[in-house]
């Protein structure tokens, strides 16, 4: 099931919806972070669709999502600009996901900075450049390069293209809530042995209200800056096709190895 027919199938009640996550979204025993914060982000929506464009989420990712799961949504706060929404999934499990969406319109402001501008990076994958995971895997859902990742390089840094296998209607801002958690932690590309990693919480921020890209292609990027005592902190972007950042986050994530 693409993601615009996940998102089709959702009916908000009284600030809540009951979802069937399907098997080709898991990412081991547990639905796939993005998937499961582009849900939440979604369903925020849907029961308050008056809330300007998001601007900056904070997603803890508190226990395993599977199967059938509530997402249940609260408006905490509303000025004029700005809205404050909360958003909890549960599942048989329990609690597994908590988050606080912030959505707020632009305003003008004095202060303007581009430090993340770039001019080089990969290239696009071209056609017959791309590949995708097996069904019963998340990466199923994403186009990306033939040689998507090398993590044999004792390197603290990932990139690489991913564009959504999608032909259905979708908000933007719920696409890169579900892509842009796609890369593996980048603290696997310094491990010397292998071992189960957890991302634990995520914070998001967007850098415009329109995001847009050519071809459905996104670029994203992790750098691991710190890792000790069975964590790491890692830096994360995306960037749209012109090599525009549209998105940056930080996320803390648990190595059990």
């Amino acid at each position: 099931m693409q993601l615009s027919d996940l998102l089709a199938s959702v009916n908000v009640s009284d600030g809540s919806a009951t979802i069937s996550i399907p098997s080709t979204w898991r990412q081991g025993r547990t639905t796939y972070g993005g998937l499961s914060s582009a849900l939440a982000h979604h369903v925020a929506q849907k029961a308050f669709p008056d809330v300007p464009p998001l601007r900056s989420g904070q997603i803890a990712f508190v226990g395993p999502i599977a199967g059938e799961c509530t997402v249940s949504v609260e408006l905490l706060r509303r000025g004029k600009n700005t809205a404050f929404v909360s958003a909890r999934t549960t599942s048989e499990a329990g609690v597994g996901l908590m988050c606080t969406f912030i959505f707020m319109n632009p305003r003008d402001s004095h202060v303007t900075e581009h430090g993340l501008d770039r001019n080089e990076a990969p290239p696009i994958p071209g056609e017959g450049e791309t590949r995708n995971g097996p069904p019963e895997f998340f990466t199923y859902h994403f186009d990306y390069p033939e040689k998507r990742l090398d993590l044999s390089q004792r390197n603290n840094r990932l990139e690489a293209w991913h564009r959504l296998r999608d032909d259905g209607e979708h908000d933007v801002m719920t696409e890169l809530l579900c892509i842009g958690d796609a890369l593996p932690p980048s603290a696997m590309g310094l491990m010397s042995e292998s071992g189960p990693v957890s991302s634990m919480n995520w914070q998001v921020n967007m850098l415009t209200d329109k995001p847009e890209t050519e071809g459905g292609w996104w670029l994203l990027s992790s750098e691991t800056h710190h890792a000790e005592n069975g964590a790491s902190s890692q830096y994360m972007t995306v960037r749209n096709s012109r090599l525009e950042p549209v998105m940056t986050a930080m996320q803390s994530v648990a190595l059990f190895v």
